[in-house]
């Protein structure tokens, strides 16, 4: 028996503007349901989840470590540190394969460690499989 996918809001922060394109062009490419909203730094990413503009059933955070402003493990402190936003499930997808930032994101309770793919078609894969497991999880 098929279970139906549930959409999710995903939060993709990230400031790289050609990742955030694959990641885009993968949902289409999967033909993936879900809504996607896009902060370019952690601080912003605060701001649309303090300000309700990504809705709170059903969220998902993809976050990109190295970025201005607020980089993807100052933002992983600001919400654990916040009771509204703590038990929000974090996947980090990043090009740093540094295992002091691995052991530091989950130090911060992140949900997985994924570093960004390459390629167009390894995106399409990765952001599938994402939403697959994330769309049949009981979220918080």
């Amino acid at each position: 028996m098929n279970l139906p996918f549930k959409r999710l809001n995903i939060l993709l922060v990230d400031d790289d503007s050609v990742d955030v394109m694959h990641v885009q062009r993968a949902f289409k490419k999967s033909n993936i349901q879900s809504t996607l909203h896009v902060a370019n730094d952690g601080r912003q990413a605060l701001e649309m989840l303090r300000e309700g503009q990504v809705p709170a059933t059903n969220r998902l955070i993809l976050l990109d470590l190295n970025m201005p402003r607020m980089n993807g493990l100052e933002f992983l402190s600001a919400i654990r540190a916040d009771p509204a936003l703590s038990s929000t499930p974090v996947v980090v997808l990043t090009t740093s394969n540094d295992d002091r930032d691995r052991v530091q994101s989950y130090a911060h309770h992140v949900a997985g460690y994924l570093l960004k793919p390459v390629t167009s078609p390894a995106f399409v894969e990765l952001m599938t499989a994402l939403n697959a497991y994330w769309s049949r999880v009981e979220l918080p």
